[in-house]
């Protein structure tokens, strides 16, 4: 695979070396030059984790020794992805089966495991990233107590689910979380400041685990195809409208790029909650990034978006993204009642999930089959859903083994001096 920044074509790197190198030197994200796949039925047949290391393989498998890719593909993915009937023509594909509940766990489960095949042994490396919830706790999971590898987390304080914050906030040892007066943009500005500093990357080996790393978006590119094949085993053979809750828009990038390699889809939509930038957008305004509103659906809640960049660039811009996407936004309002609409059908699903059924609702045309993506457990967020619904949520193990333990988060300055500070005072030294 070759890719190439969205400002610059002609600065063109491999997957690693976009891997690791997080942003281009001008500033832009690295974007993928990909192919189209033309054995889209016999892909669709292949069971998972199978599926996803095919897809790997053919896109970046020259870069790393056969077997070991494998084995890191399927080590990532060794959980299942549910497809769920909800009623007529509508369907739920389910992401959180893996450690730290949330679809988070695709891209941090294969970026740890791709970095330290790139690193060897003796490597240390620093990985920083901002996270409005979910990415926070898979990338801590997935990189506590790996050798060589130190985690730092910027959360905004006080706007993340006290489940999602136990997640990455108890760990300790190599795993730091900072508690940022600020919201998720702030954090995710702290983050960029730092890989924009060549000299501060250098000194900590800096990667990127939010979605602005490549790496992030090929994992989480693998299970829109699985949603196909998914639908044809049960003899639903149209191909589907896929609708992505969107707030860093990283999760709607990669279907964009499943689609650009042939994946067959009806189209794509783009739900997002009251932070409406692209959805403003997309109705025909300038594009205005502003800060984000704290919302129930809180992992979306993202006003100047990393992702659109790479949307933009493959897409050329407003004309082209409104011809090829369908897009909504929901109040909370509107995401507590399509809550309560789908737990009256006997489904409970998470804010984000609801958001993405709601917006489903308003832009699946006639004939079609809509699938909507549940990027989190619902027992994340347990006082609003128990409130709505009157029911007392069981906390899953991954979440109830956290009850006890302290938070271990420090408060950090909205300042790169003194995140500058923190990095400085770790063991940081790129070998």
């Amino acid at each position: 695979m070759r890719l190439h920044s969205t400002r610059t074509p002609d600065d063109r790197k491999s997957f690693r070396q976009a891997m690791v190198a997080n942003l281009a030197p001008d500033g832009g994200l690295y974007a993928p030059e990909l192919p189209r796949f033309h054995d889209w039925d016999a892909l669709l047949a292949l069971p998972w984790p199978d599926l996803a290391v095919e897809l790997v393989q053919r896109l970046i498998g020259d870069e790393f020794e056969a077997h070991a890719l494998q084995a890191a593909v399927r080590e990532a993915f060794s959980f299942p992805v549910p497809l769920r009937s909800i009623e007529a023509d509508r369907w739920c594909l389910e992401l959180h089966a893996g450690p730290t509940l949330a679809f988070k766990d695709f891209g941090a489960r294969l970026l740890a495991r791709l970095l330290r095949l790139h690193d060897g042994d003796g490597a240390v490396r620093t990985i920083l990233t901002a996270t409005s919830g979910d990415t926070g706790a898979a990338v801590a999971q997935a990189f506590w107590r790996v050798p060589g590898m130190r985690a730092v987390v910027l959360y905004p304080a006080g706007r993340v689910s006290s489940q999602q914050e136990r997640q990455f906030a108890t760990l300790g040892g190599n795993v730091q979380a900072l508690a940022v007066a600020g919201s998720f943009d702030d954090c995710q500005a702290l983050v960029k400041a730092c890989f924009a500093d060549p000299d501060l990357s250098r000194r900590h080996c800096l990667t990127s685990a939010n979605s602005i790393n490549i790496a992030r978006i090929l994992a989480q590119l693998c299970y829109y195809p699985l949603a196909v094949a998914q639908l044809r085993q049960q003899g639903e053979l149209r191909a589907p409208l896929i609708c992505v809750p969107s707030g860093n828009f990283g999760n709607l990038c990669a279907a964009l790029y499943a689609q650009a390699l042939g994946l067959p889809l009806a189209g794509l939509a783009a739900a997002c909650n009251a932070n409406t930038t692209v959805p403003e957008y997309l109705d025909g305004q300038p594009y205005r990034p502003r800060p984000s509103i704290a919302t129930l659906s809180n992992a979306m809640d993202v006003g100047a978006p990393s992702n659109w960049e790479r949307i933009d660039h493959l897409l050329g811009g407003q004309a082209g993204a409104q011809a090829a996407l369908r897009w909504g936004w929901v109040s909370d309002a509107e995401t507590r009642a399509e809550i309560l609409r789908l737990y009256r059908l006997g489904h409970l699903v998470d804010p984000h999930a609801a958001v993405a059924s709601a917006v489903l609702g308003r832009v699946q045309r006639p004939g079609e089959v809509g699938v909507f993506l549940a990027t989190a457990h619902p027992a994340k967020f347990p006082e609003e859903l128990e409130a709505l619904t009157g029911m007392k949520l069981a906390l899953p193990p991954e979440l109830a083994q956290l009850a006890d333990r302290p938070l271990l988060s420090q408060p950090l300055a909205m300042s790169v001096a003194a995140l500058r500070a923190v990095l400085d005072g770790g063991p940081a030294i790129c070998h």
